[in-house]
């Protein structure tokens, strides 16, 4: 286990302490779907549209990729019930780097995909406002859509839970109606060509895919926070799973919805796809609008759900020394990452501000560095779960459970490769220069922690970090994972626990 980093608060004053669970399953329910419901579903349709109809057979295969991820997410989760999600199970199973590599990627999803979402949103927003979208007025807009989640956020995780469950429960009203009414207005001639992209169709496919898988990005949002959760080893596998399959159901349908009752032509220029669905379907506005108030709401339930995240996976890091110090300190009676919030919003706010060009570009581009970023975690996550099973699940778990989960597993890490292969070479360039930013990042607090050989030199007094899990595999003399030697004056052994 690591010791925190020397000289800051959490090696002089001891381990920052846990913060307080006040999420139960309807908020961690919530949680998931609100970060997984944003406004994704309703400004993908456009950038699915130069694909034509054969990116919902694109949404289709996402779909089951996401179920098999959210399965797997919800395994580890029940075995290893820390905050972190993805960071927490590459840490346990890989190494302390691992576990560095999925904060840094996750973080990097979080405050960029909160820029992706606040585009599409500002979308709906100029339904009322600054219809001639005026670039200055839309920035404005975006900024304001950024800082009132981080405000709600600041406040507090309680607050932050009670705001996520009423979001959600609003946007859920237009979103069933277009995938059960809206089913019925389908004018097949809308549709046009079944694979518009010029492309052979498996690549149509892959690359429709990568783009449909950003709707999916939040799935593992309780996990995230499974700190801040009620019995998390109960609470938040069921969230996970529970809050995909509804997602998965309404994006399906309300995607074919939208495709079938807008144009191609139109479909491809609008930049409020379900607005206009919703016109088309009743005539006049009146529908259109009351969508647009259900996208507004949904996008901010969605950015307050991110910028959660946001904090709560470098927190998780930092309590380990992995992460800049910083953004393991709380503040108020409820635990609240100050830091972690604010930087992370002006990552999002400076990415918003330098990238806002056309809504297709800016929103397209964010989206696939997103998705990027976000499948190294997906693939560590994956591996971790095919390492305990194969190497430690064969002594626990029946051959017809072994085999079914190993499925599972695998069938999870292959979507997460072909995602990665689907997103483009361009955006795996920028993706690999961001990831490797964070080399300086680790090499610094490795030499700040003075961590190089077996043995780890604590400060007096110092307690070792609790965010790791109970079960921590030991077996690798001198890594993370095996037995060390803690000097706080005297010396004493730490003594693994198994939990199995």
């Amino acid at each position: 286990m690591s010791a925190p980093p020397k000289g800051s608060k959490a090696a002089d004053d001891g381990a920052p302490a846990a913060p307080k669970a006040a999420l139960g399953l309807p908020a961690a329910s919530a949680l998931v779907i609100g970060s997984i419901i944003g406004t994704g579903v309703f400004a993908l349709p456009s950038a699915l549209a130069p694909y034509g109809p054969i990116s919902l057979v694109a949404f289709v295969a996402v779909t089951l990729g996401a179920l098999a991820l959210a399965v797997t997410f919800g395994a580890l989760s029940k075995r290893v019930p820390a905050s972190g999600g993805p960071y927490v199970y590459a840490r346990e199973a890989f190494g302390e780097f691992a576990g560095f590599l999925n904060a840094w990627s996750y973080w990097i999803t979080a405050w960029a995909g909160n820029a992706a979402i606040v585009v599409a949103w500002v979308g709906y927003v100029e339904v009322f406002v600054n219809t001639g979208h005026r670039t200055g007025i839309s920035v404005l807009i975006a900024l304001i859509g950024l800082w009132v989640p981080a405000a709600i956020n600041l406040t507090g995780v309680r607050n932050t839970g009670a705001f996520q469950v009423t979001t959600t429960v609003l946007k859920f009203v237009p979103l069933v109606f277009m995938a059960t009414i809206g089913l019925l207005f389908i004018d097949p001639d809308n549709f046009g060509a079944f694979n518009a992209s010029g492309r052979p169709a498996p690549g149509a496919i892959s690359a429709a895919a990568a783009i449909a898988l950003f709707s999916y990005l939040g799935l593992e949002a309780a996990s995230v926070v499974a700190g801040r959760v009620r019995e998390p080893g109960r609470n938040v596998p069921r969230a996970t799973v529970y809050g995909t399959l509804v997602c998965a159901v309404i994006y399906i349908l309300g995607t074919l919805a939208v495709f079938g009752t807008v144009s191609h032509g139109e479909l491809g220029a609008s930049t409020a796809p379900f607005t206009d669905a919703a016109n088309n379907i009743f005539g006049g506005t009146w529908a259109g609008d009351a969508v647009a108030v259900a996208a507004i709401v949904s996008g901010i339930g969605a950015l307050n759900g991110w910028t959660m995240l946001c904090a709560e996976m470098p927190y998780a890091a930092a309590r380990d020394g992995l992460f800049p110090g910083t953004f393991a300190k709380l503040r108020g009676d409820s635990g609240v990452p100050v830091f972690g919030i604010v930087a992370s919003t002006l990552l999002a706010s400076l990415i918003t501000v330098f990238s806002y060009t056309r809504f297709e570009d800016v929103f397209t581009r964010i989206v696939l560095l997103s998705v990027f970023t976000a499948v190294i975690p997906y693939l560590f996550s994956t591996a971790a779960q095919l390492y305990w099973l194969l190497v430690r699940g064969r002594d626990s778990l029946k051959p017809g459970q072994l085999a079914r989960d190993v499925t599972v597993a695998a069938l999870a890490m292959a979507f997460s490769y072909w995602s990665i292969q689907g997103s483009g070479y361009q955006t795996v360039y920028y993706g690999l220069f961001v990831l490797l930013l964070g080399l300086p990042v680790y090499v610094w607090l490795k030499r700040d922690r003075g961590e190089y050989g077996e043995t780890v030199h604590a400060q007096p007094g110092a307690t070792v970090p609790q965010a790791r899990a109970p079960e921590t595999p030991m077996t690798a003399k001198g890594s993370s994972r095996g037995r060390r030697r803690y000097r706080t004056g005297g010396s004493r052994k730490y003594t693994p626990r198994h939990h199995d």
